[in-house]
C-alpha cells in the first residue's frame, strides 16, 4: 500500500515498535522508587495518531506531592547538596550517555504518545536532551568558572512542570541545571505526554542517583498547583501557557520563591524580497508545519515584502502540497497527528475565526486517516493585523500571512503583539539583520533559517512570553543563589 498526497506516492517506512517496553500502568516515581497509590486514580494517555490506550498513568493527589516534596527536601539536606560538582556531574554523564543508548526507544514513545513525526523525535527531541544533559553535567563542576568572584549556591527543591509540546526535551531541559548545581527536583510532565518522562525516571533510578534527587508526580493542572504552591519548594520552573504563568505569578507573590516563566508566542517570521526565497520557503514550513505549529516559537506570522509576495505565496502551496500528513512512525510523515482532541478543536475553532474574519483560506487536499486527531497544514493570506489568528496563540498548522513595504512598518507590525518569544529575519544583507534584531522584541531572533536549538544558547521572552532564560550560563544562573 502506499502513501499518496497530490505530490508524490511513497511506500510506507515504518519504524519498529518491537523494541519499547511500555508498562500497562505508571505509579509516581518518589524518592528512587516507583509508587501506586492506594487511592487507584488513573488517567488514560493516548496515541493521538490512533486513539489506542497506550497506558495508565497514575493522577497524584496532595499526598504523593507532600512525599515527592519531603523526598526532594530530604534528598537536598542530606547528600546531594553536600557532593562535590565533579560526583553530581558523574550522574549526570551517566543519564546522558543512557538516552543516547535508549535514543531509539525513546523517540518511538515520544512519537507513540505525542503524535509528532518520528524523523523529529529521532533527530530534535531525543538527540537535544542528551545533549542538555551532556552540557550541564560538563558545568557541575565548573560552577565558580561560570561566575567569577562570585560564591554560586544552590536554591533548594525545584518544582517543575513541563509542556505537551516537547515532553522529554523539556523535561532534561529543566532537570539538567537543576541538578548541576546542587538543587532537587520535583517535575510534573502533561498530562497527555508522561511516558517518556516516566522512561527518564526508569533511567534515572537505573543509574543510581540518590533517592529523593528526582522525584516524578503525574497529572492534571492541581497537580501542577499543588507543586507550585507547596511552602517547602524554593524555586519554580514553568513552560505552558500565558493564562497558567499569570496564575502562577499571582500565587507565589509574596512570597521568597524564585521563578522562571516560558510561556506562549506568536512569532514573526519576516521575508525581504532580497532573501533566497527557496531556502526561507523550506525554513517557513519549518517553522510552522512540520512540527504542527506545536512550538511555542512556532513561526505562525509570515510577513513578505510586497514585491515577492505573490512569488513566495506560490512557491509556499507548491511545498505545503508536498506534505505528507499521517502515521508519525512512517519516517517519510512530514506532519503528524494533533496531540488531542481538545487541542484539535481549539485548532479548528480559529480556522473558522480566520475564515470569518474575511482572510483568503487554503489547505491542502491530502488523505486524513480515519482514526486519530488530524489538521491539514493550513494557510491564511490577506490577513489584516487586527484579525485574532494574527494576534493570538494557535498552537496548530496554522500560518498568518500579511504583507509590509519598509523595515520600519515590519517593525511595527511584528512587536505588535502581546507575546515576545521568537522571531525570524531572511534576508541576504547582515546590516538589516542586525538592524532589525537590534529593533525586535523577541527573547530568540533567527537569521536565514528558524527552530534550531543548542543546549550553550539561551532561550526564553519578553512581554506575555514569560521571563528567565533557559539554556547556557542563564539555565544555570536559574537555579543559584550568590
Amino acid at each position: 500500500m502506499t502513501r499518496k498526497n497530490s505530490k508524490w506516492d511513497l511506500s510506507p517506512a515504518p519504524e519498529g515498535t518491537g523494541h519499547i517496553s511500555l508498562k500497562e500502568h505508571y505509579g509516581v516515581f518518589i524518592n528512587g522508587e516507583f509508587q501506586t497509590p492506594d487511592h487507584g486514580n488513573r488517567f488514560q494517555s493516548i496515541n493521538p495518531a490512533t486513539g489506542e490506550v497506550l497506558a495508565e498513568i497514575t493522577e497524584s493527589s496532595s499526598q504523593e506531592v507532600e512525599q515527592a516534596v519531603a523526598a526532594a527536601r530530604a534528598a537536598y539536606d542530606g547528600e546531594w547538596s553536600k557532593m562535590g560538582g565533579r560526583e553530581r556531574g558523574k550522574y549526570l554523564y551517566r543519564l546522558a550517555r543512557m538516552v543516547q543508548e535508549r535514543s531509539r526507544e525513546f523517540a518511538v514513545i515520544e512519537s507513540l504518545d505525542g503524535g509528532k513525526p518520528i524523523r523529529e523525535s529521532r533527530d530534535v527531541d531525543v538527540p537535544l536532551a542528551a545533549a542538555h544533559l551532556f552540557y550541564y553535567a560538563g558545568w557541575a563542576d565548573k560552577l565558580n568558572y561560570a561566575f567569577p568572584n562570585r560564591i554560586p549556591r544552590a536554591i533548594g527543591v525545584a518544582g517543575q512542570v513541563i509542556p505537551w509540546n516537547f515532553p522529554l526535551l523539556m523535561a532534561a531541559w529543566k532537570i539538567a541545571p537543576a541538578l548541576a548545581t546542587g538543587n532537587t527536583v520535583v517535575l510534573k510532565p502533561a498530562e497527555t505526554t508522561s511516558l517518556t518522562a516516566l522512561k527518564l525516571a526508569e533511567l534515572i533510578q537505573e543509574a543510581g542517583f540518590p533517592p529523593g534527587v528526582v522525584n516524578i508526580v503525574t497529572g492534571h493542572g492541581d497537580v501542577g498547583a499543588a507543586i507550585v504552591n507547596h511552602e517547602d519548594v524554593d524555586k519554580v520552573a514553568f513552560t505552558g501557557s500565558t493564562e497558567v504563568g499569570k496564575l502562577i505569578q499571582k500565587s507565589i507573590a509574596g512570597t521568597n520563591k524564585r521563578c522562571t516563566l516560558e510561556l506562549g508566542g506568536k512569532a514573526a517570521n519576516i521575508v525581504f524580497d532580497d532573501a533566497a526565497i527557496d531556502q526561507a520557503v523550506e525554513g517557513i514550513v519549518n517553522g510552522i508545519y512540520f512540527n504542527q505549529g506545536h512550538v511555542c516559537c512556532a513561526g505562525s506570522r509570515l510577513f513578505v515584502q510586497e514585491s515577492i509576495h505573490d512569488e513566495l505565496i506560490e512557491k509556499l502551496k507548491h511545498r505545503m502540497g508536498t506534505l505528507i500528513v499521517g502515521d508519525p512512525l512512517d519516517k517519510n510523515t512530514d506532519v503528524g497527528a494533533i496531540n488531542s482532541q481538545q487541542q484539535l478543536s481549539t485548532i479548528e475553532q480559529y480556522i473558522e475565526v480566520g475564515k470569518q474574519e474575511g482572510a483568503e483560506f487554503y489547505q491542502t487536499d491530502c488523505d486524513l486517516p480515519s482514526d486519530g486527531f488530524w489538521c491539514r497544514p493550513t494557510l491564511f493570506t490577506d490577513v489584516a493585523q487586527s484579525n485574532r489568528i494574527a494576534q493570538e496563540e494557535i498552537f496548530g498548522p496554522v500560518l498568518a500571512v500579511q504583507t509590509f513595504r519598509t523595515v520600519a512598518e515590519v517593525i511595527k507590525k511584528a512587536n505588535n503583539t502581546p507575546y515576545g518569544l521568537s522571531a525570524g529575519v531572511w534576508t541576504d544583507k547582515g546590516s538589516k539583520i542586525f538592524n532589525m534584531t537590534s529593533q525586535m522584541k523577541a527573547g530568540v531572533v533567527w537569521a536565514n533559517t528558524y527552530n534550531l536549538f543548542d543546549p550553550t544558547s539561551p532561550f526564553g521572552g519578553f512581554k506575555e512570553s514569560g521571563f528567565g532564560r533557559e539554556g547556557g550560563l542563564h539555565g544555570l544562573s536559574a537555579y543559584l543563589d550568590f
